[in-house]
């Protein structure tokens, strides 16, 4: 699957702040988008494309980060490709996450110099959590963090995972947002290497799952004032971008 890049726009007024378009791509194979953020990365580092964050949802898949390993994954390989889950090694940081339907994986393409946290990483993560976390608030939940950990939890259970990976100051991989997935998939790991806390979804929470596009506003609403630049959430029609 090819998904194309935006061009990036005309050079406007200085003095205006540019928004970043968000695109929810809807259900994406996972290599497919590991391939298309990677090169989404070079085109945005020349200068080619824009900032973006890109909204999808995955088959059922495995990611292991730089931290992670076979600590972590509580199956054999062979018995998680007899349950159809692909388990993929990964240049982001942390350990191992599972993504499937029933997420919102979000992963901003974005020049770290146009954000508010500049070439600090760990602030840009902190945002990161602070944009999940407001949107999170929106329907009523008290999402929090957890240090040392990375991420977002409401009480004990871990709703969004975080993951980040940067090239030419670049940031790319993300985050996922659990509205309503298979939380027993969840068992099938050590979610990010941690045994002692649970996970849990927003559904699982609030007892009935919001839309996803109900979410993805949300969302768009929150990282509009972390970032201090409007998200806004436009067409996967990319031949009108």
């Amino acid at each position: 699957m090819t998904l194309p890049i935006p061009v990036a726009p005309a050079p406007a007024d200085e003095a205006a702040v540019p928004p970043i378009p968000a695109y929810d791509l809807g259900r994406v194979p996972y290599r497919a988008a590991l391939a298309f953020q990677r090169r989404a990365v070079a085109a945005r580092a020349q200068g080619l494309a824009p900032d973006v964050l890109y909204l999808v949802e995955h088959d059922p898949v495995l990611t292991v980060g730089r931290s992670g390993g076979e600590a972590n994954l509580r199956l054999p390989a062979g018995d998680y490709a007899r349950l159809g889950i692909e388990v993929v090694d990964v240049e982001r940081g942390g350990d191992v996450t599972y993504h499937g339907p029933g997420q919102i994986v979000g992963y901003p393409i974005v020049a770290l110099d146009a954000l508010p946290s500049g070439r600090d990483l760990h602030r840009y993560l902190r945002d990161l959590e602070e944009g999940l976390i407001r949107a999170i608030a929106t329907f009523g939940l008290a999402a929090e963090r957890r240090p040392p950990y990375t991420g977002v939890w409401v009480g004990s259970h871990k709703v969004a995972a975080i993951g980040v990976a940067v090239r030419r100051w670049v940031a790319f991989h993300g985050f996922a947002l659990n509205v309503d997935p298979n939380l027993r998939h969840f068992d099938l790991i050590h979610p990010c290497g941690i045994r002692h806390l649970g996970v849990g979804s927003l559904a699982s929470l609030l007892g009935a799952a919001p839309s996803r596009a109900d979410v993805s506003a949300r969302l768009a609403a929150s990282f509009s004032e972390v970032w201090g630049r409007p998200v806004q959430l436009a067409s996967a029609d990319f031949a009108h971008v």
